[in-house]
């Protein structure tokens, strides 16, 4: 099978305290990603789900090379992209997008929202026209709920769940290939959360795009997910189709984690 990311063996340490005032600037030095590897198929939505602090997004910022790892393989349509440099790097990162956590401080306040959402195409298509931007700019806000108007106003004019759709717009402009979604709802509360949720459902099988979710919450990702996998302290510690995981789970963990939430939902009900 073709897989559009495979990671190996991926490794992340940092350093805990360092700094200045600590004698010989070396503090305690602590794993953050240790030994993970999984697929990742084509048009489908892979969830990474566990509590905060468990290295999740640290994986994520690895994968889009936000963040170097200390060890390990990640391939993207079957490229080594820790080995890609320049403009073939650059050609790669425009199919590998980001929907942040908290659609205000994603988004700059000094830019119109016409220009946030336009401006991969001025990074990664500098030949198209500023109308032309701006067209496909506003062909998107549209697609994702938002009017015309949009375009000529501030992030801070807009509800949260109106400036995470204006990030999902920038994000898919692009006509990405993978995106990765870091507790996309987290910051929303839950009948918004739960229509952003729809959104993205719907943007997948309209782009046929390929989701990477983040989420310390199941029921979140019971929504969207086709496979998840359980991280804890940096590993993973299970991971499988997503009605296994949810409804058969093996690990001690994982049954904990099912049995703090009340019920969860069926795709399409929360």
């Amino acid at each position: 099978m073709s897989y559009l990311l495979a990671v190996r063996n991926l490794r992340k340490s940092f350093v805990r305290g360092g700094g200045v005032f600590d004698g010989e600037g070396k503090g305690e030095r602590f794993t953050a990603v240790d030994d993970v590897s999984f697929e990742v198929a084509r048009g489908e939505t892979f969830a990474i789900v566990g509590e905060s602090g468990c290295g999740k997004t640290t994986l994520a910022r690895m994968i889009l090379r936000l963040i170097e790892p200390d060890y390990g393989v990640i391939q993207f349509e079957e490229q080594d992209l820790l080995k890609l440099k320049g403009e073939e790097l650059r050609a790669q990162r425009r199919q590998m997008q980001m929907i942040f956590q908290d659609p205000f401080a994603s988004l700059n306040p000094r830019m119109r929202v016409g220009e946030i959402v336009a401006e991969p195409l001025a990074i990664h298509e500098p030949q198209r026209s500023s109308a032309e931007r701006m067209a496909r700019a506003k062909e998107m806000l549209q697609r994702v709920g938002l009017d015309e108007a949009a375009l000529a106003r501030y992030p801070h004019e807009f509800s949260g769940g109106q400036r995470q759709r204006i990030g999902i717009a920038r994000a898919l402009i692009l006509r990405p290939k993978l995106v990765v979604a870091d507790e996309p709802v987290s910051a929303l509360d839950v009948s918004v959360g739960a229509q952003v949720l729809l959104l993205l459902e719907e943007l997948q099988k309209e782009f046929g795009l390929t989701y990477l979710l983040i989420s310390h919450s199941l029921p979140v990702v019971s929504q969207l997910a086709s496979h998840i996998a359980v991280m804890r302290a940096g590993q993973m510690i299970e991971y499988g189709p997503a009605n296994l995981i949810l409804h058969e789970p093996t690990h001690a963990y994982t049954r904990d984690l099912l049995a703090a939430v009340p019920e969860i939902p069926e795709p399409g009900q929360m």
